[in-house]
């Protein structure tokens, strides 16, 4: 079977013939009923019945790729997707660069590729379980419909990892994969592996941020990982980012609809100071100032999630032509980095100053610099929409340095422009720059369930077109 051909007719749909590989098939079929127990568990709360309009992948193709129907959750179909195998594809980084594609694991990279699939596959039923509740407090049945979309694609892009990690990795690889069914998002005893995935997702504000933010991370992650030498991590990987786009367009749209909703509702009021926030609140809406203090958390645990600046690990992962960097391939320089620098931002006596360290050993800062550009450009795209309503407020990214808990400046307490402050200044002063319980209490009284088809919620705007070109008051969920 072709990368192409795709089969939805067995119990374990998938694009990678796995009716001739019964070793890997059964693996997959002893897992599947604890998937589904996952799902009905930890998956959107009170909603598995509903019939929700969503996409599903029926090709690799770049037009055409997906359909759109009527599907209950637990039944949608998870399908393992590879994109189409590139004829003669060399290795483009690290010390094998130039060499053949592995289409097997190399023994003495075993470990560290089990470790990259298990970091990455973890991420996927986290963000599902951070996000399980949200159902109760939608907006509209648009909004539903689109964490619904991005919750069962999470999935998918767990079945994929898991495929990998069967197939590749025998026992080891079986063992991780009932691990990523055991650990729990915010567990105390058996968490997530990384910070950013144990935060609650408590309002719709909160999920939009995640999906621009931490979306936005795992889409630099993802194309890092879809350089790899390894042919099958970066056909997984490629395939992935085309579903991520989408989970970052709902992630952006849904913060610009929330500050055109607040923007839009200041002028008809005739508020025109930002900062006059209970004056806003009034309105029933989001304040900008408290937009920004989501922003700025968001934000801050996404800088997190790309580890330490200088990371011997990121070294040896490129070496060993693992894991590239982002856009590796446009990249004009050597791609090995045996004399290469990178500048990196420290803490020297008291300031903040760049340093040459190895580029090997600054893949971390590289890869969070282009995280940081592709944010401004999404920040840049609210402002425009602030501006239009001539509203003297702009956003903006805080500080690296800012609320960090990895890295160079886990240790400093620093304020969103980058003024170091001491202990006591920093828990005086920290509810200006990050939402506190009052915050989180105004958002929680905004979150009322809007079901009425084509009706949204007071605090958002509609969106500027449909879903798959449907019109504003289609069903996207069928909630009976």
């Amino acid at each position: 079977m072709s990368s192409e051909a795709i089969s939805y007719d067995t119990l374990i749909p998938n694009n990678v013939d796995l009716s001739s590989d019964r070793r890997v098939l059964k693996a997959l079929e002893q897992w599947h009923p604890k998937y589904i127990d996952w799902w009905k568990t930890m998956g959107p709360e009170g909603f598995q019945e509903a019939s929700v309009y969503l996409r599903t992948a029926v090709s690799v193709e770049t037009v055409g790729w997906a359909k759109f129907d009527y599907v209950k959750m637990p039944d949608y179909r998870w399908g393992i997707l590879l994109a189409p195998q590139e004829e003669g594809r060399k290795i483009p980084f690290g010390e094998h660069k130039g060499e053949d594609v592995w289409q097997e694991v190399p023994g003495e990279y075993r470990a560290m590729l089990r470790r990259l699939l298990v970091i990455q596959g973890d991420t996927e039923p986290a963000s599902v379980e951070q996000q399980r509740f949200l159902g109760a407090t939608a907006p509209s049945l648009y909004d539903l419909r689109n964490v619904f979309q991005v919750n069962v694609e999470e999935g998918r892009h767990l079945w994929a990892i898991v495929y990998l990690l069967q197939k590749y990795f025998g026992r080891d690889g079986r063992e991780e994969a009932q691990e990523l069914l055991r650990r729990r998002s915010g567990d105390p005893d058996v968490p997530r592996m990384l910070g950013a995935f144990n935060e609650q997702t408590p309002d719709w504000l909160s999920f939009f941020m995640f999906a621009f933010f931490t979306d936005r991370d795992g889409k630099m992650q993802l194309e890092s990982l879809a350089q790899s030498g390894f042919d099958p991590l970066a056909r997984t990987c490629r395939f992935m980012l085309t579903e991520e786009a989408h989970h970052m367009f709902v992630g952006e749209s849904g913060v610009g609809r929330i500050i055109q909703r607040t923007c839009g509702a200041m002028t008809d009021a005739g508020i025109d100071d930002p900062f006059d926030i209970e004056a806003v609140r009034q309105l029933g809406v989001i304040d900008l100032p408290t937009i920004q203090k989501k922003a700025n958390l968001h934000y801050s645990l996404s800088l997190d999630l790309f580890g330490s600046e200088v990371s011997t690990n990121a070294a040896n992962f490129y070496n060993a032509s693992l894991k590239g960097r982002f856009k590796e391939t446009k990249i004009n320089d050597d791609h090995k980095l045996i004399k290469a620098t990178y500048p990196v931002l420290k803490m020297i006596d008291g300031k903040f100053k760049f340093v040459d360290e190895p580029a090997l050993t600054a893949l971390n800062m590289r890869l969070r610099d282009s995280y940081v550009d592709d944010c401004a450009k999404g920040i840049k795209r609210w402002n425009k929409i602030i501006e239009n309503k001539n509203i003297a407020f702009t956003l903006s990214l805080p500080h690296t340095a800012f609320n960090r808990k990895i890295g160079e400046f886990s240790n400093f307490s620093v304020t969103p422009v980058g003024e170091i402050l001491d202990t006591k200044q920093w828990q005086s002063l920290h509810t200006d720059f990050l939402p506190d319980t009052e915050d989180g209490e105004f958002i929680a009284s905004l979150m009322k369930p809007e079901t009425q088809a084509g009706k949204y919620a007071n605090w958002i705007a509609p969106p500027k077109s449909g879903i798959d070109n449907r019109e504003g008051d289609f069903e996207y969920v069928r909630l009976s």
